[in-house]
């Protein structure tokens, strides 16, 4: 599997100017405001996101400054809603550090958030990005609808498999499926082009999300997140479903039990991975991951070889076997 560097090499330089653009779009007289932004620009991720609209953009040829604008307009606005998420959930920390709200209180954290969403709806307008907007605009829109889907079956705990996949498609799905919309948008792609790659990252996004739920139950190498996080929170993810729902009775009221009532004893958490690893849960789970990443590289494969579609495929495969 090449590591995140490598998968980088087709688009660095436009990697290191859209850092540089996206800094300047959030430049405000304000120096609160300031120093919040610096404090998340600071600390961004993998940069997963503006790598799939790049790499979406470069399959029709070079990037344009359309294409600069859909990688900001994507991250403002999801970042707005870690933001949001963060105060929501109460959290303290996001990728080890500390979030907004642990720092500065939940009052700022919300108003950076709304910040951050209204920036990139002006970044859209003042450019005539419609199209790029109403892509992202429905993600945004189907995230908070899968988070509240979620919220809703984790009370009741009544979720099926066909729920699961509608959360996860809602949830994490959309966005990377937007990120391939947009880049394909920005390098005026055809319609038909366009759903085509909508169709990709949504299958890539679901096979990631399903590996992220892998990790709550470990994934045998001793490395990545630490089990049970999703138990204590009350996600019911595709392992423990097929446990619940294949689980003898008594079984069945005791798993279910644990998860409404004991989410947060460590020890019951303990025992309810320890069930689930007993079970063929999570080999259906890696079956389902590898299915989606099999159907998201059919669907890339029907583009022209290129360096942009090479980077693309290992994205794809670093998506489903990374460490964390």
């Amino acid at each position: 599997m090449k590591d995140i560097k490598h998968i980088k090499e087709p688009i660095q330089k436009e990697l290191g100017e859209f850092e540089q653009r996206f800094r300047a779009s959030l430049k405000t007289d304000v120096p609160l405001l300031n120093n919040v932004i610096h404090y998340i620009v600071k600390r961004k991720g993998k940069q997963i996101r503006p790598m799939f609209v790049f790499l979406t953009a470069r399959l029709f040829g070079e990037t344009t400054d359309s294409s600069y604008r859909a990688a900001a307009l994507i991250e403002l606005l999801h970042t707005a809603t870690l933001v949001h998420d963060d105060v929501v959930d109460d959290s303290n920390l996001r990728r080890g550090f500390f979030s907004l709200n642990a720092l500065w209180k939940n009052k700022i954290a919300v108003l950076v958030g709304d910040y951050l969403l209204s920036r990139g709806l002006q970044l859209a307008t003042e450019h005539n990005e419609f199209a790029l907007l109403k892509v992202v605009s429905e993600a945004v829109q189907k995230m908070s609808e899968g988070e509240l889907l979620q919220m809703e079956k984790a009370r009741k705990m009544d979720i099926d498999e066909a729920t699961y996949f509608r959360i996860i498609d809602y949830k994490t799905a959309t966005l990377i499926a937007a990120c391939c919309q947009a880049g394909a948008i920005s390098a005026k792609a055809s319609d038909e082009q366009t759903e085509r790659l909508r169709q990709f990252g949504s299958a890539v996004g679901i096979a990631f999300q399903i590996k992220d739920d892998l990790f709550d139950y470990g994934d045998g190498s001793g490395i990545g997140k630490p089990t049970g996080i999703d138990i204590k929170e009350r996600k019911i993810t595709l392992p423990l479903i097929h446990a619940i729902s294949t689980a003898p009775k008594k079984d069945r009221r005791w798993l279910v039990k644990t998860v409404r009532h004991h989410h947060q004893n460590p020890e019951k958490v303990k025992e309810v991975v320890k069930y689930v690893q007993t079970t063929d849960g999570i080999q259906r789970a890696v079956e389902a991951m590898h299915r989606y990443k099999k159907q998201a590289l059919e669907i890339l494969h029907t583009f022209e070889p290129s360096p942009a579609r090479s980077a693309l495929e290992a994205l794809v495969a670093f998506s489903i076997e990374r460490k964390q």
